[in-house]
C-alpha cells in the first residue's frame, strides 16, 4: 500500500519549491516521483503546429514537473501541518465474511486519512 496516492494533500519538505502544499494529481511507482498542482512549475517549449480547424498551436507552456516522493509529505486532516503516515489493521465484516484492512493513519493526530 503506498503512503501517497492520486489526490492526497502534500507539503514540500525540501526544494525551492519548499513549503507549498498541494493536490496529487499523479503517482509514478516506477521512478518513485509525484505530480503536485502547482509545485516544481517548469517553462516546456512546444513545437508549432496547426490543429484540424487551421488553429496555431505551440509556444511556451508551463507544466508542473515531477518531484521525488521523499521530498514531500502528507498533511495532516486534522492539524493541517505535515505528517508521516503509519497503517492500523481492522477486521471488517461483510456479508459473514472476515476481512482484513489496512488503514492509512496520520501519526501526528492519529485520525484516519
Amino acid at each position: 500500500m503506498a503512503k501517497i496516492k492520486k489526490g492526497d494533500q502534500v507539503v514540500v519538505i525540501s526544494g525551492r519549491d519548499k513549503g507549498k502544499t498541494g493536490r496529487v494529481l499523479e503517482v509514478l511507482t516506477e521512478t518513485d516521483r509525484v505530480v503536485v498542482e502547482g509545485v516544481q512549475r517548469v517553462t516546456k517549449h512546444v513545437k508549432a503546429g496547426q490543429t484540424a480547424r487551421g488553429t496555431r498551436t505551440g509556444g511556451i507552456e508551463t507544466i508542473e514537473a515531477p518531484i521525488h516522493v521523499s521530498n514531500v509529505m502528507l498533511v495532516d486532516p486534522e492539524t493541517k501541518k505535515g505528517t508521516r503516515v503509519g497503517y492500523r489493521v481492522e477486521q471488517v465484516e461483510r456479508d459473514g465474511k472476515t476481512k482484513t484492512v489496512r488503514v492509512r493513519v496520520a501519526k501526528r493526530s492519529g485520525k484516519d486519512i
